[in-house]
C-alpha cells in the first residue's frame, strides 16, 4: 500500500519523512493554498530525497503551468484537484506520458461514486477526499466510509480526507485502497509536519494487513 504525505514545505521533513517509509511526497502548487510551495522550493526539497514518487497538486492549472512546474520540480507525477474534466486529463496525460496523473474527487454524494468512473480511461490513479464548500483538501473532514465499501474502481486509488495515526486503523478496516494520503492529520500548522505524528501514522499502518 502506497503512503503519500501531502502538503510538504521543508527539506529537512520531507527528508525525514522520506526515510520513514513514505512512498510519495505531495507537494502543493495551488498559491491560494498555506502549503504553496514554488517550483523551485519544489525542486530544492526534491534533490536532498532518496528515490521516492513526487507529486505536484494542482488545481484548474493550465496544461502549461503543469509542463513547467514537472520540468522545474522534477516531479513523477501530477494531482489534478479541481474541476479538470476527463478530457482535460487526458491532456495531461497525453502531453506528459511518462508522468502518473492522480485525479482527486471531493465525494459529497453516492452519485459522485458513479459519475467518477467518466475519468477512468484518462487517468493512471483515483483519489479520493472529503467534501467541503470552499477548501479543496487539507480540510482534516473524514469522508462517510461506510459509503465507499463498494467502491471498486477500474483504476488504483488513495483515501484521502481527515486521516490521522489514531483513526486511520478504523478507515482500512473497512476499506481497503491502493494507498493513502495524509496532510492536515500529522500537522502542527499547515505546511509544517508533526514528526512524531508522522512516525506514529507509519507505525500504525505496519500494523495492518491490507
Amino acid at each position: 500500500m502506497r503512503v503519500k504525505i501531502c502538503g510538504l514545505t521543508q527539506p529537512d521533513q520531507a527528508a525525514a519523512i522520506a526515510a520513514m517509509g513514505a512512498s510519495v511526497l505531495g507537494f502543493i502548487c495551488v498559491k491560494q493554498s498555506p502549503r504553496y510551495v514554488t517550483p523551485s522550493i519544489i525542486r530544492t526539497i526534491v534533490q536532498t530525497l532518496p528515490p521516492i514518487d513526487r507529486v505536484g497538486v494542482f488545481a484548474d492549472a493550465s496544461l502549461e503551468q503543469i509542463k513547467q512546474t514537472v520540468l522545474t520540480g522534477q516531479l513523477s507525477g501530477i494531482q489534478l484537484h479541481g474541476h479538470e474534466s476527463p478530457a482535460y486529463c487526458q491532456q495531461v496525460r497525453t502531453a506528459l506520458p511518462q508522468v502518473e496523473v492522480i485525479k482527486a474527487l471531493r465525494i459529497r454524494h453516492p452519485q459522485d461514486l458513479v459519475d467518477i468512473q467518466d475519468y477512468a480511461p484518462h487517468i493512471d490513479t483515483f483519489l479520493l477526499d472529503a467534501y467541503h464548500p470552499t477548501q479543496l483538501g487539507g480540510t482534516g473532514h473524514t469522508l462517510d466510509w461506510s459509503t465507499l465499501k463498494t467502491f471498486r474502481p477500474e483504476r488504483p486509488w488513495f483515501l484521502a480526507g481527515g486521516l490521522r495515526p489514531d483513526n486511520v486503523i478504523q478507515a482500512l478496516s473497512l476499506l481497503s485502497p491502493d494507498g493513502i494520503d495524509i496532510s492536515s492529520g500529522v500537522e502542527n500548522a499547515p505546511g509544517d509536519k508533526d514528526l512524531t505524528k508522522v512516525a506514529q501514522l507509519f507505525n500504525a499502518v505496519s500494523n495492518i494487513s491490507v
